[in-house]
């Protein structure tokens, strides 16, 4: 790999910024200063330092982010803060969502630059369950149970695959109840258009797990970790 490409890609500037970094003799590569952009590296054995800091190489990097409300799955957006503003201290260019979540939907976000595990996820013929924590105003019964597990009618050109309802809590005194529900799909607003149809309204929704990777309990609201290599294998082979 050439020098210029690797520090571009790893996020130390554009191909024509860091070729002036070079120049300027702020590269070092295995302890030697190097000035020549077009330089080729090993970047899996040689050492590259920028400004005395060794820098090392990840083809793909993969962030699980406990997503809170009020940030949107966007790279940059003139209204809202994004999710990558989340990701403090991290190298932020090539990284995309797998998939996204809406402004006011908390939990689980898969952030990384890695195409082909975005497509196991989110192509429809894989059918990847994703399970969502809801609570709701309006009382869910077996007949939603069912409803949800033939396929609803949301005003698309077809009903909704079949998806897993399961009802944790209800409180007929104040006409709500706390559920969970798994879908395969990731139509646009699914969750809320499919209560919506039911006759009941989403007031709190939250991801709880997509695929076999569930939610890290011990990461707090706003903050993301890195995937392990376990983590990422078993999202590639979607077993659990």
């Amino acid at each position: 790999m050439r020098l210029d490409k690797f520090l571009a890609d790893m996020g130390i500037g554009t191909r024509s910024q860091v070729k002036q970094i070079i120049k300027k003799g702020q590269v070092q590569i295995n302890g030697t200063r190097c000035t020549s952009a077009d330089t080729k590296i090993d970047e899996n054995n040689d050492e590259i330092s920028y400004n005395g800091k060794l820098l090392t190489y990840e083809k793909n990097r993969y962030y699980l982010l406990n997503k809170p409300a009020g940030y949107v799955c966007a790279n940059s957006d003139k209204l809202h803060k994004t999710v990558f503003e989340l990701l403090k201290g991290e190298q932020l260019k090539g990284l995309f969502t797998v998939g996204r979540l809406d402004i006011d939907t908390e939990g689980l976000l898969i952030i990384t630059n890695d195409g082909s595990l975005s497509h196991e996820l989110l192509s429809p013929s894989k059918h990847v369950n994703k399970t969502y924590y809801a609570k709701i105003n309006g009382i869910a019964n077996e007949s939603h149970v069912e409803a949800c597990a033939k396929g609803i009618d949301i005003g698309d050109d077809t009903p909704t695959q079949s998806a897993s309802l399961v009802i944790r809590k209800t409180n007929a005194q104040n006409n709500t109840s706390e559920i969970e529900l798994t879908i395969t799909e990731g139509r646009y607003h699914q969750v809320k258009r499919m209560f919506h149809a039911l006759g009941m309204e989403v007031t709190y929704l939250k991801r709880i797990s997509m695929g076999n990777l569930k939610l890290d309990d011990k990461l707090p609201l706003g903050s993301f970790r890195r995937l392990t290599a376990g983590e990422i294998n078993m999202l590639y082979s979607n077993k659990s």
